[in-house]
């Protein structure tokens, strides 16, 4: 019903998945978890797990239990990694649900079993043995166990009955940095936990590294798994440093999948020395028009926007004027012909017009790394923080037709 909405591309979705595969396809295979914590960095986790799972994916990384289960109830049958764990109370969940847990305290492993165990003790249908991946902290100091601990935690998987260790991961701390040394050293961590699990006389099924950047960035991180996030959506982070990404994803390319887009509420004509908005943050200069529309900050157009960012609008660009309210914000038009009340306006999205500030033929656009760049932060929180109260409306296919009714 509003008149501000996302588009999210199920197909751009599954051509980026489809792109990282064959990046993937020189090496032995190499299994993809697609990350789609976060309710899919904005985009809407289930129709994206569905989307994905349609082009071939048998892996999801969630952070937390319930984003698991979620997908588990709306039919999800790959497998489903806890990459930030679970926390004591949830343990039933994850056996239930037959989730793979990120565990890295003995105690995590011993509450997982007891769950298991209770579940084989009753017969239930769901009871099978649980498989875990160990999360070795490798200089993210974040979670996860020190090389010194792995001996700890092999020890409490052996006596758990229906524990498996079928995993083994860290995460990278600077990936982007293309020349940092904490990646090489985060690499030498991590082969020395590995060496000792191999040493126990376990072999994992998985062992994984690369996230996104990593994945373009470094073919020696890619090991048998990798773990895209942002790059299905699109978006990577900018990358520092002087070294070169391999050939191979020199010329990677992705498509952004989520087009955010609104219209005009109201149109409001200013005066010179007209102030617009909260605290009179914007003073008119000459007479204009000033749109109106109906999203703000509790849409996640962020307040950081005010005064920086611009929109698209009958394919031209207009600023943001003033301060980015709760509901709405204010952007001049005064140079846009012919615009009316309902006109459409992208706020995150490409359009029709030829951009003369940028190269030849290229056509106007608004990006996530565009709002990142105005409002301070990183693309993925742009992502994530657009609200629920903005409806996603799927679209797939070439012709791209809205999929079922927006949520």
């Amino acid at each position: 019903m509003r008149p501000t909405w996302a588009e999210v591309s199920l197909s751009a979705l599954q051509k980026n998945f489809q792109a990282i595969t064959a990046l993937l396809a020189g090496r032995a295979k190499i299994e993809v978890c697609c990350v789609v914590k976060a309710d899919a960095y904005g985009h809407g986790a289930i129709e994206c797990a569905r989307a994905l799972e349609d082009a071939g994916a048998r892996w999801f990384g969630v952070s937390t239990a319930d984003e698991g289960v979620l997908l588990r109830q709306a039919g999800i049958t790959g497998g489903i990694l806890l990459m930030s764990g679970f926390s004591p109370g949830e343990q039933d969940a994850v056996t239930q649900n037959h989730l793979t847990a990120a565990v890295w305290e003995p105690r995590q492993i011993e509450l997982l079993n007891a769950a298991a165990e209770t579940l084989h003790s009753a017969k239930h249908p769901s009871a099978k043995p649980l498989s875990v991946h160990l999360k070795i902290d490798t200089g993210m100091s974040r979670l996860g166990a020190g090389v010194p601990e792995v001996n700890q935690l092999l020890l409490a998987a052996k006596n758990a009955q229906h524990i498996t260790i079928a995993g083994i991961f860290t995460h990278l701390a600077s990936a982007e940095l293309l020349d940092s040394p904490q990646t090489d050293s985060q690499l030498k961590q991590f082969d020395q936990a590995l060496a000792t699990v191999k040493a126990s006389g376990l072999s994992p099924e998985f062992i994984h590294v690369a996230n996104s950047t990593a994945i373009m960035t470094r073919p020696e991180t890619w090991k048998n798994m990798v773990r895209p996030g942002g790059a299905l959506y699109g978006y990577r982070l900018p990358m520092r440093g002087t070294a070169q990404p391999n050939n191979a994803a020199a010329s990677f390319q992705l498509q952004p999948v989520l087009t955010w887009k609104t219209r005009i509420l109201s149109l409001r004509s200013v005066r010179p020395g007209q102030a617009v908005s909260y605290g009179a943050a914007y003073v008119a200069r000459a007479a204009g028009r000033i749109a109106v529309l109906p999203v703000g900050y509790a849409d996640g157009f962020s307040r950081h926007l005010s005064g920086k960012a611009r929109v698209i609008v009958r394919n031209q660009y207009a600023p943001v004027v003033g301060n980015v309210t709760m509901d709405l914000t204010m952007v001049d038009v005064s140079g846009v012909e012919g615009i009316e009340i309902g006109d459409e306006v992208i706020l995150i999205g490409r359009g029709e017009g030829q951009d003369v500030g940028r190269s030849p033929g290229q056509s106007l656009s608004v990006t996530a790394d565009d709002h990142a760049s105005w409002a301070g932060t990183i693309s993925f929180e742009i992502l994530c923080g657009i609200s629920r109260r903005v409806p996603r409306k799927y679209l797939r296919g070439s012709s791209e037709n809205p999929r079922g009714s927006p949520r």
